[in-house]
């Protein structure tokens, strides 16, 4: 009787211990799920890879651009360049941009100031994603550029 008890006792306990195992069946909340989506508009978005490579970028050197909220406007910085133009959306996930016009400061690193411009001058669509903005042209699957939401 003893024995038999005592076998009751044990499986008991095993049986706790495997229920307090299993995982949690509570509903996770939508922002668990994923992070929330930044706006195309008013968003800093800072430049964190260029044709698929990610760039280590000088602190005071700063490559962003921001799109205006009200106005077709895009305004940004290239290193230690600034630029401002057009840009425009035909259609929801597509993007234009218009004839930037630049400051001709003699930077360090030019070659990646002329690649971000010529990525921005490509571009036909992109993609948001949380915190990163994907550039695309309408020839490869390949991201341009890629930025992510920053705080000015």
């Amino acid at each position: 009787m003893h024995s038999h008890s005592l076998l009751l006792a044990s499986c008991f306990a095993i049986s706790c211990l495997l229920v307090s195992c299993q995982p949690s069946r509570a509903p996770k909340s939508a922002s668990a799920l994923s992070p929330p989506t930044a706006e195309l508009h008013t968003t800093r978005w800072a430049l964190y890879s260029l044709d698929m490579q990610p760039l280590a970028v000088s602190p005071g050197n700063d490559i962003y651009f921001q799109l205006s909220a009200t106005e077709t406007y895009v305004e940004g910085q290239i290193g230690c360049n600034r630029f401002r133009g057009s840009f425009e959306l035909p259609v929801e996930g597509q993007l234009r941009f218009g004839q930037l016009l630049l400051t001709k400061m003699n930077c360090p690193d030019l070659l990646i100031e002329s690649r971000f411009m010529q990525a921005l001058r490509s571009t036909r669509a992109y993609r948001i994603s949380g915190d990163t903005l994907r550039l695309y042209d309408n020839k490869t699957a390949a991201s341009l550029a890629e930025l992510l939401a920053s705080r000015p």
